[in-house]
């Protein structure tokens, strides 16, 4: 099969397509034809040596995958060939998404979204389960709640903006300039330029914050949340941020997204729904991934995609 591989860290120059050999799936595993895989900032963190996940090259990069069944490992139920699925698998560890083919374990697999296609749902699951565990699961979000996403426009914000929506919330999102028409469209109820200096002097009474940016962003946000609100952080927060907060009964929490059929499944019935959609700012062939990557540093809105 055709894989993008890299054998040395560094800039997006460095990963070139090569045949690799087909994995073969193992016990409780599928192997998934893939049509498409999302690329993330993460990836591109692993392929620069600066977040070393997947230790030393010689690696292939990406974990969000969506394509059909090609073949069920021994102990395999509830798929067949031809399924059309996607998912996020083993992540952290490598998955080799960037690549024909993939094999996953089944149980972090589902149903791709019927009302979308595959490059479209390859850019779901990473993204889509970090805002869904950060919002739900780490954030307990309830209908009514004043809801503030950073960077209401990148990949994961996106997502999050429209979910929390689908839950109840009353959403207010910071984004560039030239990005707040479209946070507004994704169905933000007030939309803040974070240009026009401190976002904590306009934004106020809030319940929930999801700070997808890092910096001084989680010690702003500490300043708009209400008494035993809730700061949820993709970026983690430093000891001066976590002592403010304890001082306010202000719940932080830290979102390391893994592996999760349930939540797929609840993103899958979202879109769906009609309730969730992804935009995909640009899709590259395999053999055009440096450029992919390139293309990501420039900060889309959305994601951007792979095609097999």
């Amino acid at each position: 099969m055709r894989a993008v591989i890299q054998n040395a860290v560094g800039g997006p120059d460095v990963l070139f397509v090569a045949e690799q050999p087909t994995p073969s799936p193992g016990r409780d595993e599928v192997l998934v034809r893939v049509k498409a895989a999302g690329i993330n900032p993460v990836d591109a963190a692993v392929r620069g040596g600066h977040y070393r996940l997947l230790g030393d090259p010689p690696f292939v990069l990406g974990w969000d995958i969506s394509g059909t069944v090609e073949a069920l490992g021994n102990g395999v139920t509830g798929f067949k060939v031809g399924d059309e699925v996607y998912g996020m698998p083993r992540f952290p560890r490598q998955a080799g998404a960037y690549a024909e083919f993939a094999s996953a374990p089944a149980d972090q697999i589902t149903t791709k979204p019927g009302r979308i296609d595959h490059t479209h749902a390859a850019a779901l699951p990473l993204a889509g389960l970090t805002a869904w565990q950060g919002l739900v699961r780490q954030g307990g979000i309830r209908p009514d709640q004043r809801v503030l996403i950073h960077a209401g426009a990148g990949g994961v914000g996106h997502l999050a903006v429209q979910i929390a929506k689908a839950l109840g919330a009353h959403v207010i999102s910071t984004a560039s300039p030239d990005k707040l028409d479209f946070v507004r469209s994704i169905g933000a109820d007030e939309v803040v330029d974070y240009s026009r200096g401190d976002f904590a002097d306009r934004v106020a009474d809030i319940d929930l914050v999801l700070e997808t940016v890092g910096g001084d962003n989680a010690q702003g946000s500490l300043k708009v949340l209400r008494d035993g609100g809730t700061l949820v952080s993709l970026l983690g927060v430093d000891d001066a941020v976590k002592a403010a907060a304890k001082e306010r009964n202000i719940h932080v929490e830290r979102v390391s997204v893994t592996p999760d059929r349930e939540g797929l499944v609840e993103l899958a019935k979202l879109v769906d729904a009609k309730k969730l959609s992804v935009h995909v700012a640009k899709a590259f062939p395999l053999d055009e991934a440096g450029a992919a990557h390139a293309f990501l540093a420039t900060r889309p809105i959305g994601k951007v995609v792979l095609t097999a």
